[in-house]
């Protein structure tokens, strides 16, 4: 499975998550690491190209650190720019579909944080929905997003630990529950 993971950090030089995470992702084959903040420092995004790194793989993955409850902006520009009508969504708008979609998200903030009722108020789940959305208008499968918790204070070893898991966790070819089910039933 060929996969490409669009990782979107503002601040790269100064990231421990995102970085390390990204570090260790580019060692694995049939991967391929685009990073929207170094490729478009101007903002001017090549459409024919991202949408052509979309069409080459089967995997899509966002890589990108939770602001503000959101995406960074450079996220929403390249939807805005990239997922457009008629190619992504819409009559004819199909070059998508069958894909899998997932993110990997890091927060500030601990998991306890992201809870109903909690300080934030609401859970990670939720206020990821309007990608979750995005997925389903553009026709790819959601995955289980991969997320690691408490940037802020997390060690040198939980960091570690955290990207060995990441790469498990998106590469992973049964994080598709109906790929798992169709191997469970092969056994």
């Amino acid at each position: 499975m060929k996969t490409l993971v669009i990782v979107a950090h503002p601040n790269m030089e100064e990231s421990r998550i995102n970085k390390r995470f990204m570090e260790e992702i580019k060692k694995q084959p049939k991967v391929t690491v685009h990073e929207l903040y170094k490729e478009y420092e101007d903002e001017k995004i090549d459409v024919e190209r991202e949408q052509q790194l979309l069409l080459d793989n089967d995997r899509i993955v966002l890589q990108f650190p939770f602001y503000w409850y959101s995406t960074p902006s450079l996220i929403k520009k390249w939807q805005d720019t990239v997922l457009t009508y008629g190619w992504a969504y819409g009559p004819n708008g199909n070059k998508l579909n069958g894909k899998e979609f997932v993110l990997a998200v890091s927060t500030g903030g601990p998991q306890n944080s992201y809870l109903a009722g909690g300080y934030n108020n609401y859970t990670l789940s939720e206020l990821l929905r309007p990608l979750q959305a995005t997925s389903n208008l553009i026709g790819t499968t959601y995955l289980t997003p991969y997320v690691f918790y408490g940037a802020v204070v997390a060690s040198d070893d939980e960091i570690e630990k955290g990207a060995k898991a990441y790469v498990a966790h998106v590469l992973n070819p049964e994080l598709d529950p109906k790929a798992a089910l169709r191997n469970l039933t092969k056994k």
